[in-house]
């Protein structure tokens, strides 16, 4: 997906890129790029400003879709995904979004159409999507389980 591929650029990192790494280039490029270092120019200042929101939030996204975030709610999203239905999806530009009836939401990337048609389509979305989505698109939370009163 484009958006990963620009966010990992913009960061300069690889693909295999593990928290610590993120989490070093993320502080090094916010000292280098923190609006308050930029007092003399305006302009400056809100280039730093454009620059730094970039940066928090291909930050956020890579750490939402790290191995190992994802292997920290592996049990959460297997137990969801194979006993929870779902109540909604919509597909967009090949970014699936899933909400299940315990309140929880997946976003999948570079879902085709043809599977989203199939999808649709499907006399069982639920043991569609087991089978054919959930274990194989790159995946990120979206939406947390909401808890028991």
């Amino acid at each position: 997906m484009k958006k990963i591929v620009d966010y990992r650029k913009l960061l300069g990192v690889q693909k295999d890129a593990e928290l610590k790494e993120l989490k070093t280039v993320y502080r090094n490029l916010m000292k280098d790029w923190h609006p308050d270092k930029f007092q003399d120019s305006e302009e400056a200042k809100l280039e730093a400003e454009i620059k730094s929101k970039d940066i928090i939030e291909a930050y956020h996204f890579l750490v939402s879709i790290a191995p190992e975030t994802l292997q920290l709610s592996l049990e959460a999203y297997t137990q969801t995904t194979a006993a929870c239905g779902i109540a909604d999806y919509t597909w967009e530009r090949q970014v699936l979004k899933v909400y299940f009836l315990d309140g929880s939401g997946y976003e999948y990337f570079e879902v085709p159409k043809a599977v989203y048609v199939k999808l649709v389509n499907a006399d069982s979305p639920g043991r569609f999507a087991r089978r054919h989505i959930f274990n194989v698109f790159a995946y990120r939370n979206i939406a947390k389980q909401q808890e028991p009163a």
